[in-house]
């Protein structure tokens, strides 16, 4: 038993290192305990903050003072506004008031208590908080709105959605409130999303409401309706808003212009715009110049517009006759983006075809072949398995012959043999040591160089496939990183472990079948007659905990979304007090494959114990067996003890491996489940060697009559026989409501997806015949929500040219506008900006993502709300830098504020997926009340004009 039990050491080594970091997680305290009950609770909360002195430094940067001497007084159900520069620590103060950290010095009171004396998850449930970059889970819309008030019923819901202007295009989806968002809310447009944040916060009924940028990602029409709710929802309410449009603050109780970490004003809008040397005065002159530049020459567009002649239902009766409502573009448009899909035939086949991939497991020997480079691992650790796969017999031979020693009658003859024997045991344990080391080192290095070589091998054919592949449900990140984490060290012991476990038991089972024949052929007979169905019932228990295994990888799949998503957005989590909540939602991905598992591992636990019965009742039979044999004369006590010790020896070994069964039916759904990625063909291949590589691009850009659908929605049909020409060196603007099918037209010049039908040309080839990754070096990207990586400010910019020089990427970041609160940081261009940019403000990623594209020194550039996380003085600059960088380029720009786009050459107005405007700004502005553009912009002066 000791010697069964000691090669398992090994795995309570290797648990013992793993538990020592899981609960080292566990155990640790944190400063700030969102499940500490103690602490006082307030009865009625009047909503009055104070914020006293207080300084403040981001754990992470130590060196770098976000707040000094900050002061603020918030009074009871008013609303105060932070507005100032990227980076001047206003979405800090959020931060701060919900206790996400604690200052370094000073203090934060509510209601002239210390909100570090506060329970913290009271605390917490009396805020309502809506951030710039909106956090959905992948749940439904209903269950998203949940988080914000798990008590509440259908008709708080709806009432929620309707003040938050969301309730009109959830409805109009098929399955309603009940819709699948998607991972991280990629179902939905930037709008969407956002609204459904805002809801959320609005079915709090919070006393307190903290907006940082809440209106950011809205287009015109619905920032509008959107922001007469968030007013409303503010009335009675303590409301602090961070922004940097000031049509969005200037009806704040007070204004507080933030800057280098303090207050430096604090008054009304119609205050500051009288003070005309004063920072909020600048800022205001700024946004009211950009907004009088879309004004027409002859002043079509008066301010002196009434609210009710640019209301939404003047603005979509005036355009319904010819194009339907604007409401409706989004809704249907966005809806083809959700809606369920049916399998079309083809679609159908291909899918069969996967699944029948993934139930044929790949071969040993093709495992065996990505083991290649390590062969003298292999070879090693094969020899070292022959070898410990002798001994045993040897041992059991040995140990057979020395009992039989022990009943000889003469004493010295006795003392003699066993003396031979003991040296015998002695040269055993040295070839046991030698050759098992040889064989579990060897094994265990190549089992290693595998791991990474998979890894590898996973991630590189991962990031060669389409988009389309990443929206299906199955392959989200959460998956993907348990394939990459776990699934390939899966692979790992399936090709050591069960080559050395197969080595090492042909080596045992093959000498000892023939050293027993040779020593009592009819009693090794016998024994070997019943291995059969030995085996047969551990190959039985093994079929059952494959099926378990399967679900227990689905349900560890989606324990590791669910797992995902928590740490991804924790600070929603955590603003929300719904940590139980998700913590319901994991164990809930586990309850169903739980109560399979239950089931079947009963049956698979009575394989084990009819083959652990069947293997001593065998030995019941062959000892009766032997006896008769020897009652005959045919063979002596000692053959008996030595064929049934060599072959009991190597019945263990086959029981050892049976007792593997599990972690080898793991290790084999494990393989399946990577070969299924590996041998996965991109339909849409980056490094097509056959594809033309342009050294340089005019730019031309053509799309003739395209036909598209989101794969993962092939029957919601997004364009239909659509069109658009840019020509080369010319700028053209996409401007429409949310869900119109504008970031679709950027998919498709990226070739992130391939039309259904139609061409998308450029330079007049059809981008299919291009070699896609050298086609991409002369396209830059600036996204509405910027990716940034882990690392320094340095590498990410430098992404965008891979040889790029220092001098390079410093000018860039000038161009940006970056390049000052850079230099403003400790470590400069090499501060490390956090997992997912989280170090940097909105508007510093955004920057960041600017100058990664500048340093392309892109032939075709695409502009994705590039601006909208800058506040006015920063989108000036860069809107500036872009200006120039636009120049000789093809550029196409998607954007809700119209101020960004009023120069470009030609701007498109689409709608349904079809285009039905197009001009320059003049144009369009001349076509008056009729003109969908006029409307557009008439609606957005009203909304972001500061008022004198």
């Amino acid at each position: 038993a000791l010697g069964t039990a000691l090669p398992n050491l090994k795995y309570f080594s290797e648990a013992c290192t793993a538990a020592f970091k899981i609960f080292e997680m566990i155990h640790r305290v944190p400063e700030i305990n969102s499940e500490d009950m103690t602490g006082e609770v307030l009865e009625k909360v009047s909503g009055e903050i104070e914020i006293r002195s207080v300084e403040f430094i981001y754990p992470s940067r130590p060196d770098t003072v976000i707040l000094s001497d900050f002061s603020l007084i918030i009074p009871s159900g008013k609303t105060v506004a932070l507005v100032g520069s990227s980076g001047s620590g206003k979405s800090t103060v959020i931060s701060l008031i919900e206790r996400f950290y604690n200052p370094l010095r000073g203090e934060i009171l509510l209601d002239g208590m210390n909100i570090q004396n506060l329970q913290i998850k009271w605390l917490r449930t009396q805020i309502g908080l809506v951030s710039q970059e909106p956090a959905l889970f992948a749940t439904s819309i209903y269950e998203n709105l949940l988080f914000g008030k798990e008590d509440a019923t259908m008709d708080d819901v709806l009432n929620a959605a309707k003040a938050s202007n969301a309730h009109d295009f959830i409805s109009q989806l098929p399955d309603g409130y009940h819709t699948q968002v998607g991972e991280r809310g990629v179902q939905m447009s930037g709008g969407q999303k956002q609204r459904i944040a805002i809801a959320r916060a609005i079915l709090k009924h919070p006393p307190i409401l903290l907006l940082d940028e809440a209106t950011s990602a809205l287009d015109a029409e619905s920032e509008k309706i959107v922001q007469e709710a968030l007013d409303k929802a503010s009335m009675g309410r303590t409301t602090v808003v961070v922004a940097h449009r000031l049509s969005t603050v200037r009806n704040a109780d007070i204004i507080a212009v933030v800057q280098s970490g303090g207050v430096i004003e604090t008054g009304r809008h119609e205050e500051f715009i009288h003070k005309p040397n004063g920072t909020y005065a600048a800022l205001a002159q700024l946004q009211q110049v950009s907004s009088k530049n879309e004004q027409t020459p002859t002043n079509s567009i008066s301010m002196s517009i009434t609210q009710a002649s640019i209301t939404p239902a003047n603005i979509l009766t005036a355009k319904s006759s010819r194009h339907g409502s604007q409401g409706g573009s989004e809704r249907s448009s966005q809806s083809r983006r959700i809606f369920p899909e049916q399998e079309n035939p083809d679609e159908e086949e291909n899918n069969k075809t996967e699944i029948a991939k993934k139930r044929s497991i790949p071969s040993f020997r093709r495992l065996l072949a990505l083991n290649a480079p390590e062969w003298k691992h292999t070879v090693l650790g094969c020899m070292g398995a022959i070898g410990y796969g002798a001994l045993q017999p040897a041992y059991a031979f040995t140990l057979g012959s020395m009992i039989s020693v022990l009943f000889l009658k003469d004493e010295d003859e006795m003392k003699q043999k066993v003396k031979v024997y003991c040296a015998i045991f002695v040269c055993l344990s040295m070839w046991s040591f030698m050759v098992s080391f040889l064989q579990h080192y060897n094994f265990a290095a190549m089992g290693e160089l595998l791991t990474r070589r998979i890894r590898l091998m996973l991630l590189r054919n991962i990031l060669t496939l389409e988009i389309g592949w990443f929206d299906r449900d199955e392959n989200s990140s959460g998956a993907l990183c348990s394939k990459l984490g776990t699934d390939a060290n899966m692979v790992r012991s399936l090709v050591a472990d069960r080559l050395s476990l197969l080595t090492e038991a042909v080596s045992a089972v093959g000498i000892a079948c023939i050293l027993s024949l040779f020593i009592a052929w009819r009693l090794a007979l016998v024994v070997i007659a019943m291995q059969p169905l030995i085996i047969t019932c551990y190959y039985t228990r093994n079929v059952l905990l494959r099926n378990i295994s399967k679900k227990s990888i689905k349900a560890q799949e989606q324990g590791c979304q669910v797992a995902a998503e928590s740490v991804v957005n924790h600070r929603t989590i955590t603003a929300l007090c719904s940590q139980d909540r998700i913590l319901r939602l994991f164990d809930s991905t586990q309850e169903g494959p739980h109560k399979e598992i239950n089931r079947e591992s009963w049956y698979a636990g009575l394989g084990l114990a009819t083959s652990q019965a069947l293997t001593i009742l065998n030995w019941a039979m062959d000892f009766w067996y032997g006896g008769k044999l020897i009652h005959q004369g045919i063979i002596t006590s000692e053959d008996l003890l030595k064929t049934l010790f060599v072959l009991i020896r190597s019945g263990r070994i086959i029981a050892d491996a049976g007792s593997m069964t599990s972690d080898l039916t793991k290790s084999a759904d494990a393989v399946d489940s990577v070969f299924t990625i590996l041998d996965k063909n991109t339909l849409i291949c980056p490094d097509d060697p056959k594809g033309i590589k342009p050294q340089i691009l005019e730019g031309n850009v053509d799309m003739e009559k395209v036909d598209f659908a989101y794969p993962a929605r092939p029957n919601i049909i997004i364009f239909q026989n659509f069109c658009l020409r840019v020509k080369a060196g010319s700028s053209m603007a996409l401007v429409g409501q949310s869900g119109c099918g504008k970031s679709t037209i950027i998919g498709l010049i990226e070739r992130f997806y391939d039309p259904q039908k139609g061409r998308v040309n450029i330079d007049g080839k059809d981008i299919r015949s291009f070699n896609l990754r050298t086609l991409r070096q002369h396209i830059a990207l600036v996204g509405q929500e910027p990716t940034l990586f882990v690392g320094s400010i340095r590498e990410i910019i430098a992404y965008g040219k891979e040889d790029a020089t220092e001098a390079e990427v410093i000018e860039a970041a000038k161009a940006a506008n970056a390049h000052e609160f850079i230099s403003c940081l400790k470590d400069g261009y090499y501060t490390n900006t956090g997992e997912r940019g989280m170090q940097m403000s909105g508007g510093q990623k955004q920057r960041i993502a600017i100058a990664r594209a500048i340093i392309k020194n892109p032939s075709i550039l695409l502009l994705d709300e590039a601006t909208s996380a800058l506040d006015s003085q920063s989108e000036k600059v860069v809107q500036e830098a872009l200006d120039r960088v636009m120049v000789g380029r093809t550029t196409v720009i998607v954007a809700h504020r119209l101020t960004t786009i009023q120069n470009s050459d030609c701007i498109v107005v689409i709608e349904k997926g079809r285009i039905i405007e197009r001009g320059s700004h003049s144009q369009l502005l001349s076509k008056g009340d009729g003109g969908a553009y006029y409307s557009l912009v008439t609606l957005q002066q009203q909304n972001h004009l500061p008022s004198p």
